[in-house]
């Protein structure tokens, strides 16, 4: 099994799964189109499962995990970008 060299992100045009590119098509809907209860559905599902794909998944599912988390949470900062912040989540400086 080969190691995790990030290389698997440097590729713009598309996702690579299991060896089989995409033609260019991203996994998933477009993140501008999701409603705001899909959006965050759509993320939940991600963090849930982020650790077992971190730790056991192939290199091209967890590329494919990165860039899907990175577009949805983009979106989301993007629709609340006034977001409440938790003061108890705030550490001094």
């Amino acid at each position: 099994m080969p190691e995790w060299g990030g290389d698997h992100l440097a590729d713009p045009t598309g996702a690579e799964l299991d060896g089989d590119t995409l033609d260019g098509d991203t996994l998933g809907v477009d993140p501008t189109e999701l409603t705001d209860e899909d959006l965050i559905r759509e993320m939940h599902s991600l963090h849930r499962t982020r650790l077992d794909t971190l730790r056991h998944a192939a290199d091209s599912a967890l590329a494919n995990h990165l860039r899907r988390t990175a577009e949805l949470e983009t979106e989301y900062l993007a629709r609340h970008p006034g977001r409440e912040v938790d003061p108890g989540r705030l550490r001094d400086a």
